[in-house]
């Protein structure tokens, strides 16, 4: 009994001197010295880039392009975007997607702030898609978490406040103008990190200043900082514009690029079945106008001599492009005659590599054409109207066929033609109508730009079917998720108390009087 009681003592000592060995020094043993051991920046940035555009573009087409009369579901169950309905779960994709991208591109600017990492360009570029990130969640639910969002692994903060609004896009212009300063050193980074610029930072700059100016514009009718914000365009687009370039041609154009190798395919190709793609019917608001005026985006013979095969890949069902009323009311089905085709033709936007739209030079010109008719800037308003026209269509059309370069050779002539013409003589609200109706053209794709700046203008004026619900009234924001209710309970009361109701008829600030 002795020898088997010595011989586990004997055991029992070998096992302690074991774990002790094992034990000693676990931290440095098991750390490469060799390697970093956080991400870097320039694996972070690829992978962030595709995961937000792949948000965007899911919520653009079931969401943006439902409510702003792009293409109409045409399904007769409830909760049907097009009639201003749709379901309380709808908002939880956008803001666990945003919220977790986020984070990435915080994380991005930590590392690239320290000392052995340092690189300004990729500090830049982190805080211009913080931005672009955290204005489209304030656009979309209005209050949200800001200051301390995304603190829970630092910090602890596994309930965040919600900031308003004012403070967030307050805060936003100092991270834009933080991100020129920075941007302007012109600090090199990895060309394969970078899926929209191919690693070029002056042109990461000019989408900065660009989206800077888009959210400036968006705040410019709220009185309490109309007078700030009239001041800071004027100087970012007239006064003081060699320190802070813009977006000046499509080439500079904020897109990523759909290549269909590695983890560049398509959301739409990736994740939406052919079958699906092509379900929704195209609405008359969007198709009709494009028909009446000859638009060469659907109407000229890119890829063969069949119309079929344009480059925005709508196809007719009956031999000419006629949409489907948005808004119907339930149990009148209309016929689909229009629709969006699949990959299985010559070009489809399912594979189509400028779906990834963030940002494009019309867009650019058709705001500065705004602050141009409000005498904001100098400048002819016609001027940039007609660029940004001609621009939007020469965005999806790079290799112009005979056909196209014949018709659009003289903007100007093309635009009367269609009756689009820029009239100078016009009155505010039809110059901001004209100029809105071609907006919303060149904001196809751009995540939920069109619902956001139709919000802000009530621009173009859509048509109103009789199934419309909500009063009728176009949907100002969408509810905070759910589950946000028993995770953030008290932040979350204490915002809907400040901002409102938690509806979608609920205006978010810059939207109330």
């Amino acid at each position: 009994m002795q020898q088997i009681i010595h011989k586990l003592m004997v055991a029992a000592g070998l096992c302690t001197m074991l774990l002790a060995a094992c034990t000693k020094n676990f931290k440095e043993i098991n750390t490469d010295p060799n390697n970093t051991t956080q991400a870097l920046p320039e694996q972070l940035l690829a992978p962030a880039l595709v995961n937000t555009l792949t948000y965007n573009m899911r919520r653009n087409r079931d969401f943006n392009n439902e409510l702003m009369q792009v293409t109409v579901n045409m399904n007769e169950a409830e909760g049907q975007v097009f009639r201003y309905d749709y379901r309380d779960n709808t908002s939880d994709y956008l803001y666990n997607g945003w919220y977790t991208e986020l984070t990435n591109f915080k994380d991005i600017y930590k590392t690239a702030s320290q000392e052995l990492n340092y690189n300004a360009s990729y500090m830049g570029i982190s805080l211009i898609c913080q931005s672009w990130i955290y204005s489209m969640l304030t656009d979309t639910y209005g209050d949200v978490p800001y200051s301390q969002a995304n603190s829970g692994r630092d910090s602890s903060i596994l309930e965040p406040a919600f900031d308003r609004q004012k403070d967030i896009y307050l805060d936003i212009f100092k991270k834009l103008d933080s991100a020129n300063s920075l941007l302007s050193a012109g600090t090199a980074i990895k060309a394969t990190s970078d899926p929209v610029y191919n690693g070029d930072v002056s042109k990461w700059r000019k989408f900065g200043n660009s989206l800077y100016l888009r959210l400036l514009l968006r705040l410019s009718g709220k009185a309490e900082v109309a007078e700030q914000c009239i001041a800071k365009i004027k100087e970012i687009a007239e006064t003081n514009t060699g320190n802070y370039p813009l977006i000046s041609s499509n080439a500079e154009s904020a897109i990523l690029k759909w290549t269909g190798a590695g983890p560049y395919v398509s959301p739409f190709y990736a994740s939406v079945r052919e079958q699906d793609f092509r379900t929704p019917a195209i609405a008359s608001f969007f198709i009709d106008h494009l028909r009446s005026w000859g638009d060469p985006r659907i109407d000229i013979p890119v890829y063969g001599t069949d119309n079929t095969f344009n480059r925005w890949g709508i196809a007719p069902y009956s031999g000419s492009y006629q949409g489907v009323a948005s808004g119907y009311a339930p149990g009148e089905f209309p016929v689909k005659k229009c629709y969006f085709y699949s990959y299985t033709s010559a070009v489809s936007l399912q594979t189509d590599p400028l779906t990834g739209m963030m940002l494009n030079y019309a867009e650019v010109q058709f705001m500065l054409a705004e602050a141009a008719v409000k005498g904001w800037i100098g400048g002819a308003a016609g001027t940039y109207y007609n660029n940004g026209a001609l621009n939007s269509i020469k965005l999806w059309l790079p290799n112009w066929p005979d056909t196209v370069k014949t018709t659009i050779h003289n903007i100007d002539e093309y635009l009367a033609a269609a009756d689009i013409q820029w009239d100078e003589g016009a009155s505010l609200n039809d110059k901001m109508e004209r100029i809105h109706l071609q907006k919303y053209y060149a904001l196809f794709l751009a995540d939920l730009q069109q619902w956001f700046e139709y919000r802000r203008t009530g621009h173009p004026v859509l048509p109103k079917g009789t199934g419309l619900k909500n009063g009728g009234i176009m949907p100002a924001r969408m509810n905070y998720p759910v589950y946000v209710q028993s995770t953030n309970p008290t932040n979350y009361k204490q915002a809907v108390a400040v901002q409102g109701p938690d509806e979608i008829s609920t205006q978010v600030w810059w939207q109330k009087p």
